[in-house]
């Protein structure tokens, strides 16, 4: 059970699980969830929190993931509040542009940023392994591309010279945050078959 009811995420987690032999669920398949307040002070807390909740409230194993943008100039920020940067009905666009508001005039070598996940993948006996991934490059001036979701179209991978949205799903799949913390558990679960 994917313990979320963001498209992008569920259908990035589906594909990077696809050759496993599991049945992948999300909170999707059931409207009536209640939204889990996110207020950990890490992604890992997050994570777990969404994790347990959903594990205890379906009786399934749960997989959350907490995510988001660091960025070095801001201190961190957005960090665990990514979603919700621009305020609490924020949208991907309110919150892209208040990032590069705040970035206005800063030079790109000081542009630093990380995309960071944390993945707890929760059993209904209370054991759970967590799972972490990284990915560094730097906010762009100005948005580009039309894929990924986000802060995707803002966020350069300085070794493809593109944003995020500017990559192919594939090759986003294979190179984010969140595919390096999905590969990990990946392995595991391989072991565990």
């Amino acid at each position: 059970m994917i313990a979320s009811k963001n498209r992008g995420k569920i259908s990035e987690i589906r594909t990077l699980l696809q050759d496993i032999d599991i049945e992948v669920l999300s909170l999707n398949d059931y409207p009536e969830f209640p939204e889990i307040v996110e207020d950990g002070r890490t992604f890992l807390e997050n994570a777990l929190k969404k994790a347990r909740t959903v594990s205890e409230m379906t009786n399934e194993i749960a997989l959350a993931d907490d995510s988001g943008l660091e960025v070095d100039f801001l201190g961190g920020r957005p960090g665990v509040h990514s979603a919700r940067y621009s305020g609490d009905r924020a949208t991907d666009e309110s919150n892209i542009r208040k990032l590069l508001e705040e970035m206005k005039g800063v030079p790109l070598e000081k542009r630093g940023a990380a995309f960071r996940c944390s993945l707890v993948l929760y059993r209904k006996d209370g054991i759970f392994r967590s799972f972490e991934g990284t990915l560094r490059g730097r906010i762009a001036l100005e948005p580009a591309g039309k894929g990924g979701f986000g802060y995707d179209p803002v966020f350069v991978v300085p070794e493809r010279g593109k944003t995020l949205a500017e990559l192919l799903p594939d090759v986003k799949n294979r190179i984010s945050h969140r595919a390096k913390a999905l590969m990990k558990l990946k392995r595991y679960l391989q072991k565990k078959e």
